[in-house]
């Protein structure tokens, strides 16, 4: 059982990622590739990926020589440019120890990269970052907008239960079994103490397993969990095609759009070249549904985006 000790500053710092990180994704869905279980479902996926995986990518293999990954993989990060930098941050002393740790049983032999990398080299690093980006442009990048919109619901709905419910609620609605500070999670024994770091929820939507956690000393604890009905996805949206509009409607979509800083209704009008009383309309609705806030100066009438509609796809 995964216990998951909090203190009282802890739970104030409990977060839900906003936004999904294409690194850990990345590495969720490698792990996938070997896991040799679910195979009615991930079965055609796995097959499929494996063929079209290049010999680039193969390095990361050497990573993981028994099953577990050195720590300084451990990244967030919202682009992939931005994880592979904090994974390059890394202390070299975290480096040597983690690749210690992991070719520790002594069963693997050590690849001549893996040995450069101990050493520093940075022709080591880039064996490893074009490694990252060849798997990534096979695996994540063709699913990546479905990633983000299953990641977008995923988040509104705690978002809608922790303003609705309570914090509480929300942890209970992924892990039923919190009592007296402590959080527990089915999977193996471990007991992770916060002591006021924080801790950030992040949904992952290739790994079907149990709960991964990133416990990094003077990081806040990251704990991903499968979420969602799992992968393999549907077909990504048709270049240039505009899923914003297709819900909303395109006046409400580029209303929202025009709104980089707050606008009064004859603003909003001029620039989608409707009258006063259909922008008055429109942002009334997108109102309702709270994507949007509107405050009264004056005879002024100001409408700026609420944070739930930033995480709306721009297209």
């Amino acid at each position: 059982m995964l216990r998951i000790h909090f203190t009282a500053e802890a739970f104030t710092r409990v977060r839900f990622a906003p936004r999904p990180s294409p690194v850990p994704e990345l590495h969720a869905a490698l792990m996938m590739l070997g896991a040799p279980h679910e195979e009615l479902l991930f079965g055609r996926w796995r097959g499929r990926l494996l063929r079209a995986l290049p010999g680039a990518a193969e390095p990361l293999a050497d990573l993981v020589p028994g099953g577990v990954a050195p720590s300084f993989l451990d990244v967030l990060g919202e682009t992939r440019q931005e994880g592979l930098a904090l994974i390059r941050a890394a202390r070299p002393e975290c480096v040597r120890s983690e690749l210690e740790r992991v070719y520790a049983a002594g069963r693997a032999p050590v690849p001549p990269w893996i040995r450069a990398l101990h050493a520093g080299s940075a022709e080591a690093w880039r064996v490893l970052e074009r490694a990252q980006r060849a798997a990534y442009e096979t695996v994540l990048a063709p699913v990546w907008p479905l990633v983000q919109d299953l990641h977008r619901a995923e988040f509104t709905r705690h978002a809608l239960t922790v303003a609705e419910r309570g914090l509480g609620a929300a942890l209970t609605a992924l892990a039923p079994g919190l009592r007296d500070g402590t959080w527990e999670w089915p999977g193996a024994p471990r007991d992770v103490h916060l002591s006021g770091r924080g801790l950030v929820l992040l949904p992952t939507f290739h790994w079907r397993g149990g709960p991964l956690v990133q416990d990094l000393p003077d990081r806040p604890v990251v704990l991903a969990y499968p979420a969602g009905g799992g992968l393999p996805p549907g077909p990504p949206a048709a270049p240039g095609e505009d899923a914003l509009a297709g819900v909303l409607g395109r006046t409400r979509a580029e209303l929202l759009r025009a709104l980089t800083t707050p606008r009064t209704t004859t603003e909003l009008a001029r620039l989608l070249g409707v009258s006063n009383a259909t922008a008055s309309a429109h942002a009334q609705a997108l109102r309702a549904a709270g994507l949007l806030t509107t405050t009264r100066t004056g005879r002024s009438v100001h409408h700026a985006v609420t944070p739930l509609a930033t995480l709306l796809p721009k297209r």
